[in-house]
């Protein structure tokens, strides 16, 4: 039991924070070519390890996060399996602990951050052997010689190194990013597996159905290769009768629609992002300096999607464990063969799927396209699952609340956990010697002010993002990207042209390193 005079039983981990394996923070200046070569390495290697399959792994495996996969990074079955989910979930519980008063640190002093930061780092660590053993044990099965050769527990234990090793590189190298290079190595993955998937959706030349000769029904997958095929092999006549103009416009595997909707997506983003709201400053010592202090429409950026994208994600891995999982479905009330099962409230599955078929996990799942709940209301018969145009309504209505509602909730604990809220803003420019004009030199007045602003665009930021990435959802994207991956990925790279352009200023301008806090 922790006994010391710190206010958070937290500090009982300090020896475990203070020895755990990390990336050294530079003690000097990383020049801007130094971390733009760190940041590209990085990248390299990160695409180099969603290529490295996990040895000894069987062709039998099932992807959990298959629906979730451009947002949780990495790729099935190569030792990126886990992509950046431990990460962000060990993030997700912390700011959830913290929100609830649950973890007793106050983060706006630097030792109790530093506190916060580590144990997050102990809980990625935790995560990972609490995500990938579950899996490991029931749907990444290895293969037959591997069994032979070392029988079932070290052929499983064998694929969960792996996981954890390709896991535990992936946090090193999101902090080798954060530190060395430009940037956030997650924000960096996401926008790699996004970009990759979107062009591959837009142009890729192969069949839709691979093994199969092209045809009418079998057109490339890639949308603008299909519409050129479509026009060009089918006559007017066919394309009527053989349903072309659907085929092109919303049921492809990559229609009209969904490049369509990704283009929309692109322009709301970019221009969300460069919106916002100005508040003048004038310094108190020097007559005729002025300044004005951006306060963003996206004030909280996209952190709040990615969080809510990986809770949902955990959501369908754990319904999925307990409805499939040999061990773990017999578990009491949440086991599908558990005593006072509770399994069909909770989540069902079609054999050999990842994607949930009834339950909450259903409600609570992605909306992917059109052809989840827009084909199925315009012909009046249900989708594949048996549900009735009601039950996929409220699906929709239940998908898009839940994004909404989920965001404004993570928006506000972001914004209080990462300095960014009216009190933490109002120190900012008070130290550099700046005040609202009309008002006087005091925190506190600069406080209330901020406190107009800054808490509603919090909340409104969060809505924003959350709705965006769900309508996307709705309409569906190239490659699927997914909505929530394709607003991730636009700000993302958006954001990382700023950051450029702000190392480029610091580097030519040096002084602006101390103006900016990067000295």
């Amino acid at each position: 039991m922790y006994s010391g005079d710190k206010s958070s039983r937290l500090y009982a981990l300090h020896r475990f924070v203070d020895t755990y394996p990390t990336i050294t923070k530079p003690e000097r200046h990383v020049r801007f070519n130094e971390k733009l070569w760190t940041t590209t390495l990085v990248l390299i290697i990160y695409f180099a390890m969603t290529n490295v399959m996990l040895w000894g792994l069987s062709g039998q495996a099932l992807d959990l996060f298959s629906g979730f996969r451009s947002i949780m990074a990495g790729a099935s079955g190569t030792i990126m399996h886990l992509g950046i989910g431990p990460i962000v979930t060990g993030s997700i519980i912390m700011q959830l602990f913290a929100g609830a008063k649950i973890i007793r640190l106050d983060l706006q002093d630097s030792e109790d951050k530093a506190m916060y930061q580590g144990v997050q780092k102990l809980l990625v660590l935790l995560m990972i052997p609490i995500e990938s053993i579950p899996q490991t044990y029931g749907f990444l099965d290895p293969t037959e010689a591997l069994i032979s050769d070392y029988g079932m527990g070290w052929a499983n234990f064998v694929i969960v190194a792996q996981l954890f090793a390709g896991s535990y590189l992936v946090f090193l190298l999101d902090e080798l990013v954060s530190k060395w290079g430009i940037g956030s190595g997650i924000s960096l993955f996401i926008a790699a597996g996004v970009a990759q998937s979107t062009f591959v959706g837009t142009l890729s030349p192969m069949p839709a159905t691979s093994g199969m000769s092209y045809s009418l029904q079998n057109p490339p997958s890639g949308t603008l290769p299909m519409i050129f095929y479509m026009f060009r092999e089918a006559t007017n006549a066919e394309m009527i009768s053989q349903n072309g103009f659907e085929t092109i416009l919303l049921t492809h595997v990559n229609p009209v629609a969904a490049l369509f909707s990704s283009v929309v997506v692109f322009l709301v983003v970019a221009y969300a992002e460069s919106s916002k709201l100005e508040l003048p400053l004038t310094h108190g010592k020097v007559r005729g300096h002025r300044g004005k202090y951006p306060i963003r429409l996206v004030y909280a950026s996209n952190i709040p999607v990615i969080l809510m994208a990986a809770l949902l994600a955990n959501i369908n891995m754990f319904t999925l464990l307990f409805w499939n999982h040999p061990t773990l479905q017999k578990t009491p009330i949440l086991g599908k063969e558990g005593w006072g099962s509770m399994s069909d409230y909770i989540g069902t599955y079609e054999p050999g799927s990842s994607t949930p078929s009834g339950g909450f996990a259903w409600y609570s799942s992605m909306v992917n396209g059109v052809n989840d709940w827009l084909i199925p209301l315009l012909n009046q018969d249900g989708d594949i699952y048996g549900h009735s145009l009601w039950q996929i309504g409220g699906h929709v209505f239940f998908y898009v609340t839940l994004m909404t509602v989920g965001s404004m909730v993570f928006a506000k604990f972001w914004i209080d956990t990462t300095n960014m809220g009216s009190k933490d803003v109002a120190k900012q420019i008070e130290r550099t010697g700046m005040q609202i004009p009309g008002f006087r030199k005091n925190p506190l007045v600069l406080e209330r002010i901020l406190e107009r602003y800054i808490p509603p665009v919090t909340y409104f930021s969060g809505a924003f993002v959350g709705l965006l990435a769900a309508g996307a959802d709705l309409l569906g994207t190239v490659g699927n990207a997914t909505g929530t991956g394709l607003l991730l990925a636009v700000g993302i790279i958006l954001r990382t042209y700023e950051q450029i352009q702000k190392e480029q200023a610091m580097e030519m301008h040096p002084m602006l390193r101390q103006f900016f806090g990067a000295e």
